[in-house]
């Protein structure tokens, strides 16, 4: 099952840094190994709510693949370059299986809501 890494990523001054392109260079060696791949990235258009920044959309084959990467020796070394230059919000979250139904978790919500009163 998929894991999709989303980073929401302001950049202080809206230029990157000296290390943050720095990062930018070398970040797709250190994912590659990991079967990671962009999706998406850049300035997002906000329909509710602020946002203020851009998002950078990643997908890897599972959620060990991006517990690997980001731990591994390859990302650690350069992962202060990111921190150091950027703000950011960084989380995971798994694809969801096959056949999924949002109205079918609602109503599964219901009935465990039902069964404990």
């Amino acid at each position: 099952m998929a894991t999709y890494l989303i980073n929401h990523l302001r950049i202080p001054g809206g230029v990157p840094s000296d290390a943050g392109l720095t990062y930018l260079e070398q970040v797709e060696a250190t994912v590659a190994p990991f079967g990671g791949k962009w999706l998406a990235q850049g300035e997002v258009q906000v329909l509710e709510g602020a946002w203020p920044g851009t998002v950078v959309l990643m997908e890897f084959p599972d959620h060990e693949a991006v517990e690997r990467w980001y731990n591994s020796p390859e990302y650690r070394k350069i992962l202060p370059l990111r921190l150091n230059s950027t703000i950011n919000d960084l989380v995971l979250i798994d694809s969801l299986p096959a056949g999924f139904s949002v109205a079918a978790s609602a109503r599964s919500i219901r009935e465990s809501i039902a069964g404990s009163k």
